[in-house]
């Protein structure tokens, strides 16, 4: 591919060749014919020449001639014989109203006189001029189409998403004696396995030190115990959280909390049946008006001919495996492929196929052909999209490969969050924050231990799993 490049001639060679280098720098040099320099050439000279560059080097094309910098003004001559005088021109100072002023004016003239007070007629008395009715007017109405065939889209008011308080959970924490709530916490976190993995590393930090270790036979005792009166509580905030909301609540929170219902440690508590029997009431009847709702979108967005908006509803059902209607699928395909027609631009082609690939009427769009204006963007985005909608593909001749990994909707960047590092407070202020524990490494045992398998654990202030210094307890449970 040639390009041009300013070039000064360095020198001549026996074999008639000049050589150059690029104007002001050493690099990058080469040698040039005679034949393609004019004929008053000499050493440094300062040319723009057009070049090949390829991996054996520059080759010199030709020389583009360069325009005299002295043609370029063009003076006229005046021809008079009186001295030039020069032309002043004065504004006029524009005041601060573009209305004049009425004193300035005058009085006006062309007013017919008032009539005083007295004699002016009551306005009862006078003609009193008819009104046209006035015309009613639609949101959104500002097209020459009548009023009746405005189409209204509905609005629908933003889910809200659940957020339970921590009552029931912060009452059963406080009716547990102080040594066991660390242990209640860390159960209720991840479940037994998580108070399992806790006691394993804190092993594996004491047989390092030297120290014995825990037996994790109480703990896990004291931890199955305590979890199922966690996990109810646990359900309880969020089911109490879910019904203060139940109108506006957002359908996937409210399912999650249906579903958690039907988890043993919950169904064996008798406190919560009513309220899970109400909430799976409550699911069943949003679901149905929230079906409802989503056709009627569909079909308000179809009315407007918003294409792009009908076709990403299509894609969000309210309920997972739902069968689209299939005379409303038909409507949704036929006016997707008239969108996606050959004079339709390149951003219209990405937009229309981002939200129809992962609609259930992919397969029913077939556009007539590709656009005339093809991009690179277009092109990546069918070649993304292509296991999902092949038909497409094959209008820009992209073959899709047998196994090919489905793709996944596009979702926006998340906005970057900064972290500010807190401030070290001093030791002497630490000392005396809580430290979260889970238990020491010697359990308080007594006679009766085994039987009511209830375990006094210590508390600890550096680590998760800490045995006090001056305990003589049994590690036998």
């Amino acid at each position: 591919m040639s390009r041009r490049l300013d070039i000064e001639l360095t020198s001549t060679r026996e074999d008639g060749t000049w050589t150059w280098r690029a104007a002001g720098a050493k690099v990058p040099k080469g040698v040039v014919e005679s034949s393609l320099l004019p004929n008053e050439s000499k050493i440094g000279d300062q040319l723009k020449i057009e070049a090949d560059f390829d991996i054996d080097g520059i080759t010199v094309l030709s020389v583009v001639p360069q325009r005299d910098k002295s043609q370029k003004a063009t003076f006229l001559q005046l021809i008079d014989d009186k001295p030039f005088t020069g032309v002043t021109e004065k504004l006029a100072k524009k005041s601060k109203s573009d209305r004049p002023q009425r004193d300035k004016r005058g009085p006006r003239t062309d007013r017919p006189e008032r009539a005083k007070d007295s004699e002016r007629k009551p306005r009862s008395e006078g003609p009193r001029r008819e009104r046209a009715p006035r015309r009613e007017r639609t949101a959104g109405a500002h097209s020459d189409k009548p009023a009746t065939q405005v189409v209204q889209i509905p609005v629908r008011p933003t889910a809200k998403r659940l957020k339970p308080n921590r009552k029931h959970r912060a009452a059963v924490l406080q009716s547990l004696p102080v040594e066991q709530r660390s242990v209640a916490e860390r159960a209720l976190a991840g479940g037994i396995r998580a108070v399992r993995e806790a006691i394993k590393t804190q092993n594996t930090q004491l047989k390092a030190e030297g120290k014995p270790e825990i037996k994790a036979d109480g703990l896990i005792s004291m931890a199955q115990d305590i979890l199922p009166k966690l996990r109810v509580a646990e359900w309880l905030d969020k089911a109490e959280a879910a019904k203060s909301e139940l109108a506006l609540l957002d359908l996937r929170d409210l399912r999650a909390v249906v579903v958690g219902a039907d988890d043993p440690m919950v169904v064996r508590d008798e406190t919560t049946r009513e309220l899970a029997t109400e909430l799976k009431l409550a699911l069943k009847q949003r679901q149905e008006t929230e079906m409802a709702q989503w056709l009627e979108d569909i079909k308000a967005a179809l009315s407007a001919t918003r294409i792009l908006r009908a076709i990403k509803l299509s894609g969000e059902p309210p309920k997972a495996g739902v069968l689209f209607p299939v005379e409303l699928g038909q409507q949704i395909a036929i006016a997707a492929a008239d969108s996606l027609s050959n004079e339709a631009s390149s951003d219209r082609w990405i937009a229309i196929l981002e939200a129809l690939a992962f609609s259930p009427i992919r397969a029913a769009v077939k556009p007539l052909g590709a656009p005339q204006a093809t991009t690179d963007a277009l092109r990546q985005t069918v070649k993304r999209l292509a296991p999902l909608v092949p038909q497409i593909a094959a209008l820009f001749a992209i073959e899709v490969k047998p196994g090919a990994q489905t793709p996944r909707p596009l979702r926006p960047p998340r906005p970057k969050r900064e972290f500010k590092r807190k401030p070290k407070t001093p030791k002497a202020a630490a000392s005396n924050a809580p430290v979260e524990v889970v238990a020491s490494t010697e359990v308080v045992a007594s006679t009766e231990v085994v039987a009511s398998t209830e375990v006094v654990a210590s508390t600890a202030t550096d680590i998760v799993l800490e045995m006090p210094a001056d305990s003589t307890a049994s590690q036998s449970v």
